[in-house]
């Protein structure tokens, strides 16, 4: 079933052991920075957090999810009810392989697709025995050259893709990108601290975007005495007790 987690403005989610959330998908819904006029699609969306992250911090457009998980979807599909947000964001249930092809009227409807994508890939390192935790964090159900094809395919021209990975997944991310014809526009590295090494990337690209890639400055989590950075703060706003 799931337990209630607050998320603040009033919003509280169901989550699970397999289906939760971390400060990766946080940062990613900060990141894509949604506009009032944005169709936004989060893809992968497990618990539904970025989606209801949206809607918490104002969010007012419609929000497409998709998650090919049954129980993930169905959980996300349960807050949105118990937020009263079922006409606000609309949960599917499907495989982002043929989400085109079996969704034809999502086909360059959205200006925003956001994805927070398993990291490894389907041979990188050991495989959880169960299928959901192995789905959530290896690419058994879908690559990278999946998810930019499939946003690819549901982007407006000029439309961006954000997305979230580790940083040794950085060239796979971008050549999958510009072989789907979405230009890499924007990426900043997430570090725990000053002068460590970055521990994710968080990129944008544009559907039918001019070269040109902007080095945004790192993001560091902690600061200098070792709790939360004033920028990740500003990010947390007032719930960040709620999330540690």
């Amino acid at each position: 079933m799931g337990n209630l987690q607050p998320l603040g403005g009033g919003v509280e989610i169901y989550v699970s052991p397999t289906h939760r959330f971390g400060t990766d998908a946080i940062l990613l819904a900060d990141f894509a920075s949604i506009k009032g006029r944005d169709r936004a699609i989060d893809l992968g969306t497990g618990c539904g957090i970025i989606p209801f992250l949206w809607c918490a911090n104002g969010h007012s457009g419609g929000i497409t999810a998709v998650e090919i998980s049954g129980a993930a979807a169905d959980m996300a599909a349960r807050s949105a009810r118990h937020n009263g947000l079922e006409g606000q964001v609309d949960i599917i249930n499907a495989d982002l392989r043929r989400l085109c092809a079996d969704r034809p009227e999502l086909r360059g409807a959205f200006t925003l697709v956001t994805m927070n994508p398993p990291y490894k890939a389907a041979n990188d390192g050991a495989q959880s025995p169960d299928d959901e935790r192995r789905q959530a964090r290896h690419e058994v159900n879908c690559t990278t050259d999946d998810v930019c094809n499939c946003a690819a395919g549901l982007l407006n021209f000029g439309g961006r893709l954000c997305m979230c990975q580790r940083p040794d997944r950085l060239c796979d991310l971008v050549v999958s990108m510009r072989t789907a014809g979405i230009e890499p526009k924007r990426l900043r590295m997430v570090c725990q601290r000053a002068g460590a090494a970055p521990m994710l990337i968080l990129i944008e690209g544009k559907r039918g975007g001019r070269p040109g890639l902007v080095n945004l400055p790192p993001l560091y989590v902690e600061g200098e005495n070792g709790d939360f950075s004033p920028e990740m703060l500003d990010i947390y706003g007032g719930f960040k007790a709620a999330w540690r």
